[in-house]
């Protein structure tokens, strides 16, 4: 049976004057853009610019709700109770939502950023907070989450659809999480992300950084938009996971959601 991934990137993360990333070239690259609300990166501009580019483009079009750190990049945990999660999670999916509607396009998916991402991964409850602001907005939307994790099984609990992310570029523990960002030994490049990645999709498995090969679903594969290297890197995985006859699309659930509506 022929194997289908979608490439998901991180996008719209620059704000004012400061630029992040090319997303126009990603946007050739990936089949589903999340896309900042504002909270950790983005601005009006921005967002409203990165919807029209990624529906120019076809891809598939996710809100990347964040905690509202602009500073930090999102990328420091904060002390936020399950309530506050629930809303500002709502609040961020309906600003991407209102750009949408203007462009004349659907929203498909969710997918948390940061230190937000990795809380939800293994807090059943800030998971919980998550997958009802998303139920509550629109049932019919996508949430995505780190593969195996509280909150992917949130979203099933709350009635959603899931689609469990893999990373090309970041190393994995034994138990299935991510390596945080603050060792040296939490990312890969080049041909190490290039390697990993097909293993996830052709195996499903991964190989954490002690040597155990740990089985891992993959839905979807990030592609990091913010590195020097990112466009080369996409454009090397995109090239070699159709070259191994796996096809690129978005997540089934937000495929059909896009094609109905």
């Amino acid at each position: 049976m022929e194997k289908t991934i979608d490439l998901n990137s991180d996008l719209g993360e620059g704000f004012g004057a400061w630029l992040m990333g090319d997303d126009a070239a990603l946007l050739e690259q990936v089949s589903s853009a999340n896309i900042a609300c504002g909270y950790h990166a983005g601005d009006p501009d921005v967002m409203l610019r990165t919807v029209r580019l990624a529906a120019a483009r076809g891809v598939s079009i996710g809100a990347h709700p964040s905690l509202p750190d602009l500073q930090g990049f999102g990328r420091r945990e904060m002390r936020v109770s399950p309530e506050e999660v629930y809303a500002l999670v709502l609040y961020q999916i309906g600003s991407l939502e209102a750009f949408c509607r203007a462009c004349a396009v659907q929203l498909c998916h969710v997918k948390p950023h940061g230190a937000l991402y990795n809380m939800a991964a293994r807090d059943e409850h800030i998971a919980q907070a998550i997958a009802h602001a998303v139920r509550d907005f629109d049932p019919a939307l996508v949430l995505f989450g780190l593969a195996d994790s509280a909150l992917v099984e949130a979203g099933r609990e709350a009635g959603l659809g899931v689609a469990n992310e893999v990373f090309a570029d970041r190393t994995y523990q034994a138990d299935g999480s991510l390596t945080p960002r603050t060792r040296p030994d939490a990312l890969l490049r080049d041909a190490a992300a290039l390697e990993q990645a097909r293993r996830m999709v052709s195996e499903g498995t991964v190989q954490a950084i002690d040597g155990t090969r740990v089985p891992i679903r993959a839905d979807t594969l990030c592609l990091h938009g913010d590195g020097a290297a990112a466009v080369a890197l996409a454009r090397a995985l995109r090239s070699a996971l159709e070259s191994d006859g796996v096809r690129i699309a978005p997540v089934e659930g937000a495929r059909r959601r896009a094609l109905r509506d």
